[in-house]
Parts: structure tokens; C-alpha cells; sequence
């Protein structure tokens, strides 16, 4: 059978695009479609001088940024290789005996005097109270020896003046002899006198000096007494010294001991934090050293108050460093080998002072920092 026949309707537009004269539509000389609009035109000369400018503009300001934080870099120098520091104090008994007190506990704060424990005084103060009675022997023994010269001080004034009398009764009755008014015999007898009262005078004297010289008074020393004195002072010092004290503010550290420990003079008990002085060793770089000097002002941070800033000042920069390069081993200078075209810089300690010390915000010996020294401004 035959198909049937397909017929097509075109449907003409509700609003027929006009024609030109020519019969085209609108856009066919400029390759537009219907519905588009013709682009502004634009001068290619001035978008590229403008691209030049804008690049130009971007090399500057990077140029200026770069120098600026390089100046700031080296102005005002940076590190966080620091760490909070404090002096510790390893305290040590000056006696030997057993620890009887220990009021203190492990990372406690004491003050300046505080006691932190206590060695048996009791061999101590028994070596006291002999000293005590060995300086009052000393002085009671003294003290006869000093009567002893003040009697025979006292004879040898008696005998010089029974001397002195006796002398002017002879010189007085010597001339009467001559004349008959007074015997041989007489003047015999006071001459007698006489020679007897200057012997008694010399062992006298030699009494005095006898006991001087047993008194020990010669050239102002007095020997016994001396040295009962600096017994007994070195027998209270050894008994003050059982009373172990704080020498400072300070945190005990490290307590390891208890009551009944026996303590070893001069061996070390426990350690002592110092609190009056934190400071931060902030290891830099030699190629800031330049632009750090000793009394610059600081800003510290700490890991541990992040929120917090706390202010210093550089007390030194460190002078030496120890290297393993170089040391001697046996004798012989060990030299590593190294990479000519690799240079690491060294970095020196610098010493900073923590110049404020906030109860809330308590230092810990070794906690982290970053250190900013606001050098030359």
C-alpha cells in the first residue's frame, strides 16, 4: 500500500525579527546571533601598559615588604629555642647525725630562715655545756692566778715601803754615829733592815712575775682563756648548725628523704629552687649577635601562659661554646669531616632577666619560651 503523505507546519514568529534593506537580519555582518550585544571596544595599547603597571606595582610593594621584615628581622630578634632558668642550691648539713625533724614537703615554697629539717642536736649541745664548764674552770683558775698577783702585788707594795722607812731611818742616824749620839750596834741593826726588806722586795717581785708569767699575761695574750672561748664558740656553731635553714625563698625540689635519714656533713640532703631571680637562656643565631647587647629590653612568651607576656632584659651574651671539633681525644685533635658547601650557624646563649615575678603566674624551671629582644629601634 501506498505511505500516506507527512506534511510540516512552520510556525511563523508572533513578532517577526525586522530585515534590513537588503533583506539580512540585524548581527549578520559581526557574527552575532540574534538576542547578543556588541562588546565596548578597547585599545590592546593601554590594557597592556596598564598589565605593565599593575606588575611593576607588585615587584615594588614585594620588594618593600621583603626589605622591611628582613629590617625587622634583625631589629628586633626572634627565637624560640629559650627556656626558663632559675639557680638551684643543693642544700647540705654541717654536722653529721640523724635527721629527727622534717617539716618541709616535696615542691613546697619556704621562706628566707624557714626550718628544713633537723639534725639530732643532743651530741651537739652535750659538747656545749662541756665547753661551757671547761671556759668557767678556765676562768676560775684565772681568776686565782690573778689573786695570786694581787697578793703578792700587795707584799711586794708593803715590803718597798718598809724598805723606803727603813732606808731614810739609816740615812737619818748614819751621820750620829760620828758624833756619839747613836751605837754601832744601832746603825748595824738598820742596815740590817734595810738589806732584809730588799730581799723581800725581789721575792716579791719575783711572786709577781711568777705569776704573770702563769697567767699568761705577757704580751697581752692570755693563751687558756683563748682557747677555752673558741671551743666553746666552735661547740655552739656545730649546734646552731643541726637547725638546717632555707637561705632564701625557694621551692624544695626533688625530696627524697625523710625522718631517720642519716645526714653526712657535707653531703648533699635536698635542693633548693631560687625564687628571687628567673631568668631565660634564649639560644640565638651569631647572625643576630651583632644587634643584641646587654641591657636591651625583651618580651618573653611562655608555652605555659599563652596569653600572657612577661617583660625582661638582656644581662649577657655567652663567649663560648663547646664543640667536639677540634677537642683533643688521647692526646690527639679529633676533626670531623664536614660538607664545605653546608654551613649551619652557631647559636650563642643570651641571657635574659625575667623582670616580674606575678604570684598567679608562677616561673617553672625549664618551661618553654619565644623571646623577642627589642634591639635598635
Amino acid at each position: 500500500m501506498p505511505e500516506p503523505q507527512r506534511t510540516t507546519e512552520v510556525s511563523s514568529p508572533a513578532h517577526p525579527t525586522p530585515k534590513g534593506q537588503d533583506g539580512a537580519q540585524p548581527g549578520d555582518a559581526l557574527g552575532l546571533t540574534a538576542g547578543e550585544t556588541r562588546p565596548l571596544a578597547r585599545d590592546p595599547l593601554a590594557l597592556r601598559v596598564i598589565g605593565r603597571l599593575l606588575g611593576l606595582l607588585i615587584v615594588l610593594a614585594t620588594v618593600l615588604v621583603g626589605a622591611h621584615v628582613i629590617r625587622l628581622y634583625y631589629l628586633f630578634p626572634r627565637t624560640d629555642d629559650a627556656f626558663v632558668r632559675a639557680n638551684v642550691v643543693g642544700v647540705a648539713a654541717h654536722v653529721s647525725g640523724p635527721i629527727v625533724q622534717m617539716p618541709i614537703e616535696d615542691n613546697q615554697h619556704v621562706k628566707a630562715g624557714q626550718l628544713l629539717f633537723l639534725v639530732d642536736p643532743r651530741p651537739y649541745q652535750s659538747a656545749v655545756d662541756r665547753a661551757e664548764a671547761n671556759l668557767a674552770l678556765t676562768n676560775l683558775q684565772i681568776k686565782a692566778l690573778e689573786d695570786a698577783i694581787g697578793a703578792a702585788t700587795s707584799r711586794k707594795a708593803q715590803l718597798q715601803a718598809q724598805f723606803a722607812y727603813d732606808k731614810q731611818y739609816l740615812d737619818r742616824i748614819e751621820p750620829l754615829l760620828k758624833r756619839h749620839f747613836v751605837t754601832a750596834n744601832d746603825v748595824f741593826n738598820a742596815r740590817s733592815r734595810v738589806e732584809a726588806d730588799q730581799a723581800g722586795v725581789a721575792s716579791a717581785q719575783s711572786d709577781v712575775s711568777k705569776a704573770q708569767n702563769d697567767l699568761g699575761q705577757y704580751r697581752e695574750i692570755n693563751a687558756r682563756r683563748k682557747a677555752a672561748e673558741a671551743a666553746l664558740y666552735d661547740a655552739k656553731l656545730n649546734l646552731e648548725y643541726c637547725y638546717v635553714r632555707a637561705p632564701f625563698d625557694a621551692y624544695v625540689t626533688n625530696l627524697n628523704i625523710a625522718i631517720g635519714q642519716y645526714a653526712n656533713e657535707g653531703h648533699e640532703v635536698l635542693s633548693l629552687v631560687d625564687n628571687r631571680t628567673w631568668y631565660v637562656v634564649a639560644n640565638f643565631r651569631e647572625n643576630f649577635l651583632g644587634h643584641i647587647r646587654p641591657g636591651m629590653p625583651a618580651q618573653v612568651y611562655l608555652l605555659s601562659y599563652p596569653h600572657q607576656r612577661f617583660r625582661g632584659r638582656v644581662q649577657g651574651v655567652g663567649w663560648a661554646l663547646f664543640q667536639n671539633n677540634g677537642a683533643t681525644v688521647q692526646g690527639l685533635p679529633s676533626v670531623e669531616e664536614t660538607l664545605n658547601w653546608v654551613r649551619l650557624s652557631q647559636r650563642f646563649p643570651v641571657r635574659i632577666i625575667l623582670e616580674q615575678n606575678d604570684p598567679a603566674f608562677p616561673f617553672r624551671m625549664g618551661a618553654t619560651a619565644v623571646v623577642t629582644v627589642q634591639g635598635d629601634r
